[in-house]
């Protein structure tokens, strides 16, 4: 079984027409003289090694693990909340194991309330606590968070205390035996210079990549091919005006897991995207204070404004009336003419009679 990209077959074509019809039968036709003619220049389809499984097989376990850890860590941490609130937030993880050391050697109120800063500070150098986070600091979260059950309530839940962190840490424990035999199975991987070499690969994310490409280079002929077998190239479906564009479903998880988690972590190696990405310190300007008001600035008054109706435009105050205008008639007009005015007024026949 062999593997021709779709690029191949566009060039392969043109072999036998350069026309640019094409159709399933004639596609069938190129690819199977190819395989014929050209055996030797295709990769073949080779299924992987065993090392390469072995290390797919511990890679999935650890994620399953991790899954369950988070689960039980978030279940242990809604006991707590009425139980015991005082752990919650004291480290930066419930998970981490002085976090689970705290837990388990002060389960209750009780015993919490008898550390004091120079007692907490000898019990995390007993424990072997390597932080700066100053002892006098985690008393004082402790001492403001809420207090739980005291007595014989708070002793009443120890045992579903106990169980839970008994599974959380050896949850926690056999992770951890798991990423030693990860890396220790990707140093005896012939491939494993290849996935160290990429940028911020670290152990378990380089081993992830290569447990899940696996050993087989024909599997992704391109870089496309890759690609949309993780779920990562986008799909677009047109029907008339409509154009939809999305990520296929139908992919392999792990595959996209392990792609998705190494390009989300790679972008912060490039000098130019750490440079973009880190926030800068910008000056804040200083806002004025602000004024008080001398008094109050709602009254009674100013209530039983709001509770009137209002009108969205204003009324108009009314015109006031004007006095009624005298009728005015053609005789009218010339009342007030005197006849010495009206004498020296030429008729339009007089006019007529000059100009002739």
């Amino acid at each position: 079984m062999v593997v021709i990209s779709p690029d191949q077959v566009k060039n392969l074509r043109s072999r036998y027409g350069s026309a640019g019809n094409k159709d399933d039968r004639f596609d069938g036709f190129v690819l199977a003289d190819t395989l014929r003619t050209d055996r030797a220049r295709l990769r073949p389809l080779v299924p992987d090694s065993a090392a390469t499984r072995a290390l797919r097989a511990s890679c999935r376990t650890r994620k399953d693990l991790i899954a369950h850890r988070v689960a039980v860590a978030n279940q242990l941490r809604e006991h707590l909340k009425g139980v015991f609130p005082g752990p919650i937030g004291l480290f930066e993880d419930l998970d981490s194991p002085i976090s689970l050391k705290f837990v388990t050697r002060f389960d209750c109120q009780d015993r919490a309330d008898w550390l004091t800063p120079t007692r907490l500070s000898n019990w995390l150098k007993s424990v072997g606590y390597t932080s700066r986070t100053d002892p006098a600091v985690l008393h004082a979260r402790l001492t403001a968070a809420p207090r739980g059950a005291t007595g014989t309530a708070g002793s009443g839940y120890t045992p579903i205390t106990h169980a839970l962190l008994a599974l959380l840490t050896t949850l926690v424990h056999q992770i951890k035996i798991l990423d030693k035999q990860i890396a220790h199975q990707l140093a005896e991987h012939a491939d494993a210079h290849i996935f160290t070499s990429l940028p911020r690969s670290g152990t378990v994310r380089a081993a992830k990549l290569l447990a899940e490409i696996g050993d087989c280079r024909a599997r992704f002929p391109t870089p496309e091919a890759l690609i949309s077998l993780a779920g990562m190239a986008p799909s677009t479906r047109q029907s008339g005006k409509t154009r939809i564009v999305g990520f296929r479903w139908s992919c392999d998880k792990n595959l996209r897991d392990a792609v998705t988690d190494f390009a989300n972590d790679s972008r912060h190696a490039n000098p130019r995207g750490r440079r973009h990405l880190q926030p800068r310190d910008r000056p804040q300007k200083e806002t004025p204070p602000r004024r008080t008001h001398p008094g109050p600035r709602l009254a009674l008054r100013h209530l039983a404004l709001l509770a009137e109706q209002h009108h969205l435009r204003p009324r108009q105050t009314p015109r006031p009336a004007s006095p009624p205008r005298r009728a005015t008639t053609a005789r009218g007009l010339t009342q007030g003419i005197s006849e010495a005015s009206t004498s020296a007024i030429p008729s339009r026949r007089g006019s007529r009679d000059g100009c002739d």
